[in-house]
Parts: structure tokens; C-alpha cells; sequence
């Protein structure tokens, strides 16, 4: 089917703009980065309110450990409270928290706080939260190539097999709906290194809000958009025309 749902099945969001606000405010960059913390409040309800099945926040990339210290400190220190203090509500929303990326950077303390609130809220299926930490798309491309280059040295596949749904199948995020929305906040129009495996098709939406001042309103403007839009997988528009409508 080539017709745009009017809701996204699943939506990625770059939170960019936390040390931009911070800054207009005259205040540090972590406080822009606290801020932050209400408006992903606002988009998991406004997510579940629409209907939307899976959610992909960025919240650290791999490339984030070059900023200063201090500040890498901070928002590691804030991951701690927030998931000290979000996991309980999360949970009694239904909602299934995840991590994707390179967990094995982060403190041991920080690392079972994540295991904790996986395991915890593993049964739940009303939203999948995915917050990717330590993060690359890269890195998950490549991540997937060594798990099918293992495969063949243990004799499991050929090499000639490997091809995109073998692949794809280690990527991070392989059994969740198809990503439909990205989402960028803050103004800049690039992707960052962000699930450049699973933007392939999907449709882009860029916002001059700066992440603390998204709301749910603003995600409302974004699902809108995209269920104005015409998906067409490499065909044409009549084409897709036809395929809605095979009298004509």
C-alpha cells in the first residue's frame, strides 16, 4: 500500500536546540538539557493520545563524548535521575522503554539502571520508547555487517545470502514498524549520523523549535505534515494514483 497513513507507525526525533535555549535563558547548557526532559513528556502522551506505535528519541550520539566534559557529566548524571524518576509513570502508561547503541561506554552504575528499566517495563506494548545512547547509524550498519560476517565463519549462511533482509535483520530497531517520520528540532536540516539504515523511506521534517518548547502541538504539526504528503517508493504518482484507485 503507497497511501500515507494519517498516523506514523513509527516516529524518530533529534532533540537538538537544549544548549541554544539554555543560552538565550543566560543559563548552562545542562540547563537547557533538564529542560528537555518535559518536552519528552509531552511527545511519549502526545504519542500515546494518536496512536503512534514506536517512538526513537536521540538523546546521546557517539560523537556527543567530544563535547566538554562538564557537560557530558551532566547528562550523564541527568540520565540517571530521569530514569530514577520517569520509569514508574512510563510503566503504568503502558509504555516499553528501550536503549539502542553502544551501551557498553557508560559507567556500570548507569548501564544497570538501563538494564532495570528494560527489564521492567519489557511486557508493555502501548508505545515502544527507544532511546538511542551512544548511538550511531553507522555504527549500527557495521554492527549488523560483523553479526553477518560471524554467521558465515560459523557456517550459518553463505556469503552470497547476505543481502538486505538478512542484514537487516541485526540492525537496531529490525523487529518495530518501519520508521515513517523523522523528525529535527532546533533548525538545522541534516540527518547526524542518525538510524541512517532505517530513513531510507522515510518521510523528513525539520522544525526551527528548539526541543525544551516542543509540545504536543508541535508533534501535531509534524503528524499533520506527513499525512499530507504522497509515499511512493520509487514509483510514480500516477502510478500510485492507479494503485488507489484500479477502475480509473
Amino acid at each position: 500500500m503507497t497511501s500515507t497513513p494519517a498516523i506514523p507507525r513509527h516516529i524518530a526525533i533529534v532533540m537538538d536546540g537544549n544548549g541554544r535555549w539554555a543560552k538565550a535563558r543566560h543559563r548552562p547548557r545542562s540547563f537547557g538539557h533538564n529542560a528537555g526532559r518535559k518536552a519528552v513528556r509531552e511527545v511519549v502522551e502526545g504519542c500515546l493520545r494518536q496512536g503512534v506505535g514506536a517512538l526513537t528519541l536521540f538523546a546521546f550520539s557517539s560523537e556527543n563524548w567530544q563535547r566538554p566534559e562538564e557537560e557530558v557529566s551532566a547528562l550523564m548524571a541527568l540520565f540517571l535521575r530521569a530514569l530514577s524518576k520517569e520509569v514508574d509513570e512510563l510503566h503504568e502508561q503502558g509504555v516499553r522503554l528501550r536503549f539502542i547503541g553502544d551501551l557498553d561506554a557508560f559507567s556500570d552504575t548507569l548501564q544497570k539502571s538501563m538494564q532495570d528499566a528494560m527489564k521492567r517495563t519489557s511486557d508493555n506494548d502501548r508505545l515502544h520508547l527507544n532511546v538511542a545512547v551512544n548511538y550511531g547509524g553507522r555504527w549500527d550498519i557495521t554492527q549488523a555487517a560483523r553479526h553477518a560476517a560471524r554467521a558465515v565463519e560459523r557456517g550459518e549462511m553463505r556469503v552470497e545470502e547476505i543481502g538486505e533482509a538478512t542484514l537487516g535483520k541485526w540492525m537496531s530497531l529490525a523487529e518495530l514498524p518501519p520508521l515513517d517520520l523523522f523528525v529535527r528540532t532546533g533548525g538545522e536540516r541534516r540527518v547526524s549520523n542518525f538510524l541512517l539504515w532505517q530513513l531510507a523511506y522515510a518521510e523528513l521534517y525539520f522544525t526551527d523549535t528548539l526541543w525544551p518548547d516542543f509540545d504536543q502541538t508541535c508533534l501535531q504539526q509534524a503528524i499533520a505534515d506527513y499525512a499530507g504528503r504522497e509515499r511512493r517508493y520509487g514509483r510514480t504518482g500516477d502510478q500510485v494514483a492507479r494503485s488507489r484507485n484500479p477502475a480509473c
